[in-house]
């Protein structure tokens, strides 16, 4: 969880710090339009709130299915095929993929937006298969296999989104 936390930090303050630079040199003036500042931080405020509901929503799913027994808070040990995990097994992923782009509208940085997002989705996305995906498989095994054939990576079909950011109650 440590290290997966400090490769977040990293690249979000490597983006901004690498975005602005990049700006200075390939967007010269634009940290003096206000105009497009104000734009892009609407956008980005409007897609952090998306952001913070899929984590929210997956985490209260997995909250409410994936745990059986008294374990840690943040564990699981029941695969969990309900929900945005009907359609996808990654649900809090897509939403977590959208983090750095958020914070690279609120910050205001084209550089970050165009040149340096689209690397940290593929790393993240590396991650997933490296990492993420042979973890499940280690804890869940022949199960998560079957899951693994009938359930893509992402869905973004309107019932999938609709699932994504339908609101799931806290548990008790």
């Amino acid at each position: 969880m440590f290290f997966r936390i400090t490769v977040w930090v990293l690249m979000l303050v490597g983006g901004i710090a690498g975005g602005c630079y990049l700006d200075f040199i390939l967007f010269r003036g634009i940290h003096h339009n206000w105009r497009f500042h104000l734009i892009s931080f609407i956008i980005g405020v409007w897609l952090l709130r998306i952001v913070m509901k899929i984590s929210r929503n997956t985490g209260r799913t997995l909250a409410k299915y994936g745990r059986k027994g008294d374990i840690e808070r943040m564990e699981t040990n029941v695969l969990v095929s309900q929900g945005p995990y009907k359609y996808m097994r990654h649900p809090m992923h897509l939403g977590l993929l959208l983090f750095p782009l958020a914070i690279a509208f609120l910050v205001g940085s084209p550089s970050f937006i165009l040149i340096i997002f689209p690397f940290e989705v593929i790393f993240m996305l590396l991650m997933i298969k490296l990492m993420e995906e042979p973890e499940a498989i280690s804890k869940f095994g022949n199960q998560y296999k079957e899951y693994m054939k009938g359930k893509p990576w992402f869905c973004l079909k309107k019932e999938c989104i609709k699932e994504l950011l339908k609101d799931v109650p806290k548990e008790k």
